[in-house]
C-alpha cells in the first residue's frame, strides 16, 4: 500500500469558510414536462450579466467621452454602422408610415413632379421634422449598445442635458436670432423695396395652427441634428484622435451637405456656423448651447415662413443669400464667445467629474459650483 498522500481537493471550499449546504430540492420545483427546475438557470449555468455602461475617465473633455476602454474595432464598426443605417432607414420608415396613414385617411398627395409628399404643406413639413427627429434614439441606442457607455454622455459630460444651462443659452440665442433675421429683412427691404416683404398671410387660425404644430416639433428636429453632427461624430473621432477638430470639421461638412445643394453662400453659411457650434460644444462640455441657437434659428425662420404663407415653397438654409452669410460672419462668433464667457461665469462643467451622477466642482478659476 502506497504512502503517497491523496491529491488536494481543488473544488473544496477555502479553509475557515462556511460549509457548503446543498439547496433543498423543493426550492427549485421541477416542471411536469421536464427540463430545468422553475427559477433555476438552464442546465445549471448561471446567466451571463450584460456589462454595465462605462464612462470615460474623470477629467475627460466632451470629445473624449467615448474613451471608456471598450472601444475596440468591432464595437466602433458596429456603432458607425448602426448610426449610419439608422439615420438612413429611420426617416424612410417614418415617412412611409406617415404616407400610409395619410392614404388610409383618404387625403390627397402632392404632385409627383415636386419635392413634397403630402398635399397639405403643414402636414408635409411636420412629417419631415418627425423623420429627422429619429436621429435622437438612433444615436442614443448606438452609444449604449455598441459604445457601452451611458447614452447621456452624448448630451454633456455630466451624462444628461443640463436644463438650467439650456435655458440660459436660450435666453441669449432667441434675442440674437430675432435681431439677426430682423437685420436681414431690413437689408432686403432697403435693397429690393416692399417686394422683399410680400407674402400671403394665411389668417389667424392657419397662422396659430402652423406655429403650434411646427414649434412643438422643431426642438426635437434641431436636437437630433445636434446629437448626430455636433455630438456623435465629434465623439466618434475623439475616441481615437487627440484633437477634437477632425470630428468638428467632418461633422460640419456633413451638416452642410445634409441640407441639400443650394447656393454656395448657403453652404458656406451652414459650414461656418457649424464650426463655431462645434467649438462651443467642446468648450462648454455639452450640446445645450448649440441646441439653443439651432432651435432659436428654426423657430424664428419657420414663424416668418408661416406668417408670409410660404410654407409650400421648398427651400432650406442651403438656399440662403449672400447677405445672410455676411450677417452670420458676425453673429456666430458673437453668440459663441458670449456663451463661452457666460459658461465661465456660471462655472459650467466642461470636463467629466469623478461621478457623472452629480455635478462636481468646476475646474475654472472662479471656483464656483458646476452648473446643474
Amino acid at each position: 500500500m502506497s504512502d503517497t498522500p491523496p491529491p488536494p481537493d481543488v473544488w473544496a471550499a477555502p479553509a475557515g469558510s462556511a460549509p457548503h449546504r446543498p439547496v433543498p430540492a423543493q426550492v427549485w420545483p421541477t416542471p411536469a414536462h421536464g427540463g430545468p427546475p422553475f427559477g433555476a438557470p438552464p442546465y445549471g449555468f448561471p446567466p451571463v450579466p450584460r456589462p454595465r455602461p462605462q464612462t470615460a475617465p474623470p477629467g475627460s473633455a466632451y470629445h473624449e467621452q467615448a474613451r471608456n476602454g471598450r472601444q475596440k474595432a468591432p464595437r466602433r464598426i458596429g456603432e458607425f454602422a448602426l448610426v449610419l443605417v439608422g439615420n438612413l432607414l429611420g426617416p424612410l420608415l417614418v415617412i412611409a408610415f406617415g404616407a400610409l396613414v395619410w392614404y388610409v385617411l383618404g387625403l390627397d398627395f402632392a404632385p409627383q413632379d415636386g419635392e413634397r409628399i403630402l398635399q397639405d404643406p403643414l402636414a408635409d413639413e411636420a412629417l419631415a421634422l418627425l423623420s429627422i427627429a429619429v436621429g435622437i434614439p438612433v444615436v442614443l441606442l448606438a452609444v449604449r449598445w455598441c459604445g457601452s457607455r451611458p447614452a447621456g454622455t452624448v448630451a454633456s459630460v455630466l451624462g444628461r442635458v443640463r436644463l438650467r444651462w439650456l435655458v440660459r443659452c436660450s435666453a441669449v440665442a432667441f434675442p440674437l436670432i430675432v435681431l439677426q433675421m430682423g437685420g436681414l429683412a431690413l437689408w432686403g427691404y432697403l435693397s429690393e423695396g416692399e417686394e422683399s416683404l410680400a407674402g400671403d398671410f394665411p389668417g389667424w387660425s392657419g397662422f396659430v395652427l402652423g406655429l403650434v404644430v411646427l414649434w412643438a416639433l422643431i426642438p426635437f428636429q434641431a436636437a437630433a441634428e445636434e446629437f448626430v453632427f455636433r455630438g456623435w461624430i465629434t465623439q466618434f473621432f475623439g475616441g481615437f484622435l487627440a484633437s477634437p477638430w477632425p470630428g468638428i470639421v467632418i461633422g460640419s461638412a456633413l451638416f452642410a451637405l445634409a441640407h441639400g445643394f443650394g447656393r454656395l453662400s448657403g453652404f458656406a453659411l451652414l459650414f461656418y456656423s457649424a464650426l463655431w457650434w462645434g467649438w462651443l460644444t467642446v468648450r462648454t462640455g455639452g450640446l445645450e448651447a448649440a441646441i439653443a441657437i439651432h432651435v432659436a434659428n428654426n423657430v424664428t425662420a419657420y414663424g416668418l415662413t408661416v406668417a408670409f404663407g410660404e410654407l409650400a415653397e421648398s427651400g432650406s438654409a442651403a438656399d440662403a443669400p449672400w447677405q445672410a452669410l455676411v450677417l452670420e460672419l458676425v453673429a456666430a462668433p458673437v453668440y459663441c464667445l458670449l456663451i463661452a464667457r457666460l459658461a465661465t461665469a456660471h462655472g459650467v462643467q466642461r470636463l467629466s467629474p469623478a461621478d457623472t451622477a452629480e455635478p462636481a466642482e468646476s475646474a475654472d478659476r472662479a471656483g464656483r459650483p458646476a452648473e446643474a
